[in-house]
Order: C-alpha cells, then sequence, then structure tokens
C-alpha cells in the first residue's frame, strides 16, 4: 500500500552536558535540526499548521533550555541517541488524536552528526534472521542425520 509521506524541518537550540565514565562533561549548546517524516493515515487533508502547531509546543519546553534539567533527563543520559529516542516517543503520543504516524526521526546536534530511528522494517534485519532460522534447520537436520 502506498501512503502520501510528509517531511517536517524544526530546530530547536539547546544545551546539554553528557555523561562519559561516569563523569558529566561540560554543558554546550547545539541547534538540533530534528527532521520527521510522516504519514496521515486518514489521508484526509489536514490543515500543516495543526501537526507544526503540536510539534513546536513539544520542542518549545526545549527551546533555550538545558536538557538536563527536564525528565526524563535528570536521570537518563542526554545522548543524542536518547534524546531522538524520547522525542520519537513523546511526538508520536501528541500525533496519534490526529492519525498521524512518525516512520523516520532524524536528529543532527551539528551539520555533520546525525542520528536517525526508523520504525519501517529493516531488510536487512529480516534478511539476517531468515539466514539465521535456515542455518538452524539446516544444523537440526545435520545433526538428525548424524544420530
Amino acid at each position: 500500500m502506498r501512503y502520501s509521506q510528509y517531511k517536517y524541518n524544526f530546530y530547536l537550540n539547546a544545551s546539554h552536558s553528557i555523561y562519559l565514565d561516569g563523569k558529566l562533561g561540560n554543558r554546550h549548546p547545539h541547534t538540533w535540526e530534528i527532521s520527521i517524516y510522516a504519514i496521515n493515515k486518514n489521508e484526509v487533508f489536514m490543515m500543516f499548521t495543526e501537526v507544526e502547531k503540536r510539534i513546536e509546543e513539544f520542542l518549545g519546553k526545549f527551546q533555550e533550555k538545558y536538557i538536563n534539567d527536564y525528565e526524563p533527563f535528570t536521570t537518563l543520559n542526554p545522548t543524542l541517541e536518547n534524546i531522538a529516542h524520547f522525542f520519537l516517543s513523546e511526538l508520536q503520543k501528541i500525533l496519534d488524536p490526529l492519525n498521524w504516524v512518525i516512520f523516520t526521526i532524524e536528529i543532527s546536534e551539528t551539520p555533520t552528526r546525525s542520528y536517525i530511528i526508523s520504525t519501517l522494517d529493516n531488510p536487512i534485519e529480516e534478511e539476517a534472521e531468515r539466514k539465521n532460522i535456515a542455518m538452524r534447520i539446516l544444523e537440526e537436520s545435520r545433526k538428525h542425520k548424524s544420530q
């Protein structure tokens, strides 16, 4: 089935400190670029501003702030990866009532470094799993033949 897809881009100016080897590093700022790829499940026209408004309200809590001061980052290391997973989870909850599904989120903390989460099935993982299953079946077959 084919879907129309949308891409939203947002910018978040915020700082954070991450723990490395158990020690909290220096606080430093980023202009985080956040790209959200989403599908309108109903394929019913909706003003872009409604989706954007909800996302901006969520991101606004962190705008010009120190991310470490906000849950869950008071106890969870606010790495790029952890921030992306948290944002994806929270933004999906916000978009659920509008019948929108986020299938990819990309967050960049620098122009050269991004972290991407895709909720789509990964054909590489699926192929590896098929090969693992085939190898287990082959091994079982060999065991039974030798007995």
